[in-house]
């Protein structure tokens, strides 16, 4: 498995980054985000969404653990950092498998859910401007998408 790294060095470089890479999203796609709180995962959210096309306000559902957004593709972002010591299984297969994008904060903490393909997101905080993001793609179409937006 081929691994992509990218350093953004702004919030709007993270936004376009994220943009770039949902020109190529399709039904029942999967992208995990991990990082520490506040190395941009929503940041990186917003940007995807606006190139979804989403005109909504983007925030982190923590409390709600999934909001969705209409947009050419629906848009489910998940936090479930509070399902660390569940295994509620509370309809995953219905988004993975559905019309739209998945973005998943935490998901390590669900990760016999997630499907095997998938993209792994890890995005590492390095100074008040600058993230790293590294791309794990499993699965021919994420491949294919890191090839394209990623080298």
């Amino acid at each position: 498995m081929n691994k992509y790294q990218i350093k953004t060095h702004s919030a709007q470089e993270t936004i376009d980054l994220a943009e770039k890479i949902s020109t190529l999203a399709k039904p029942g796609d999967v992208m995990t985000l991990e990082g520490d709180l506040g190395a941009g995962k929503t940041t990186f959210t917003k940007g995807f969404a606006r190139g979804l096309g989403v005109k909504r306000t983007v925030n982190s559902p923590t409390f709600t653990i999934i909001k969705e957004y209409a947009g050419r593709l629906p848009l489910y972002h998940m936090d479930v950092y509070r399902l660390e010591h569940s295994d509620e299984d509370i309809g995953f297969d219905e988004y993975f498998n559905g019309q739209g994008v998945c973005l998943i904060e935490w998901a390590q903490f669900i990760e016999e859910f997630l499907p095997e393909d998938r993209l792994k997101i890890t995005i590492t905080y390095i100074n008040d401007q600058t993230r790293l993001f590294e791309f794990e793609p499993s699965g021919d179409h994420f491949q294919q998408l890191a090839a394209e937006v990623l080298v």
